[in-house]
């Protein structure tokens, strides 16, 4: 692991190194998305309560896209034409995927995982037990934990430049409302439930306002928080408009912790959706 990783690091400073006879360079980029593929590497993972970014995996990722040919994909009836394959070996992987899904080569999805007509990104790794719904995307380098629901229509951005930057992390047994988005590095806590329609930057303001006084938020949902859209008036030259925002409106109940419906968790609040 260190030589490919000092090998990608060097590869990475010099390009030039990518096009030399010697072949060390292009196999560590090309060993590095295999093992992605096979769930042996990731992009990010916890240590205690820190998540660390393995930037030399992001940086082999970016190569990949140099070395890789551009090559025609045949899927039964479906034409595609690029460099990065499709997943295969699913059913010996236990995973299940849904007719249009698209998993691409590189990315990882645990045994139990579910893909409906969605999309996962080369770098992505998707969690023991998650569904990722119809139409939702989880983007390049996201990490999605286990139990987790992503609804219909997500949209979970991809981080892979700079290669230090965290991609967006989404804990365990969190709850994503249809046409969330969810973007920029955001890193959504345990057991979280996003209402339908949230959209999380990491310029977004997320207030707590379930105390006497809004308690601010950045980047971050604290775990088992409920979150609904909001918004928040700003003064302009031309007068004080509503801006977006999210607001978190209480904490997730036990019983609503599993297998839940997004109804069913914000309706502790009084909160139609």
């Amino acid at each position: 692991m260190s030589d490919a990783k000092l090998a990608i690091e060097a590869a990475y400073a010099d390009r030039t190194l990518l096009s030399g006879a010697d072949r060390t360079y292009i196999d560590a980029v090309l060993d590095t998305i295999e093992r992605l593929d096979r769930g042996d590497l990731r992009v990010a993972e916890k240590q205690g309560e820190s998540w660390i970014v393995h930037a030399w995996v992001k940086q082999a990722i970016l190569m990949y896209f140099a070395v890789a040919q551009m090559k025609v994909l045949e899927v039964g009836p479906f034409e595609f034409h690029d460099k990065i394959p499709l997943k295969r070996n699913l059913a010996g992987q236990g995973v299940r995927v849904v007719p249009p899904g698209v998993a691409r080569y590189g990315s990882f999805l645990e045994p139990g995982a579910i893909l409906m007509p969605g999309y996962v990104n080369i770098g992505a790794r998707v969690g023991a037990g998650t569904m990722v719904d119809t139409w939702a995307t989880v983007g390049s380098c996201a990490q999605i934990g286990r139990r987790v629901h992503l609804s219909g229509g997500v949209g979970i951005g991809g981080v892979l430049e700079p290669p230090a930057a965290t991609p967006v992390i989404i804990e365990d047994g969190a709850f994503v409302g249809s046409r969330c988005i969810v973007v920029e590095g955001m890193h959504i806590g345990e057991q979280a439930v996003l209402g339908a329609g949230v959209v999380l930057t990491k310029s977004t303001k997320i207030l707590d306002v379930s105390g006497p006084e809004p308690i601010e938020h950045v980047g971050f949902v604290p775990a088992r928080s409920v979150v609904i859209p909001g918004t928040r008036m700003k003064r302009f030259p031309a007068g004080e408009f509503g801006i977006p925002c999210a607001l978190i409106i209480g904490q997730r109940k036990a019983s609503t912790d599993e297998k839940t419906s997004l109804n069913d968790a914000l309706r502790d609040f009084g909160v139609a959706v």
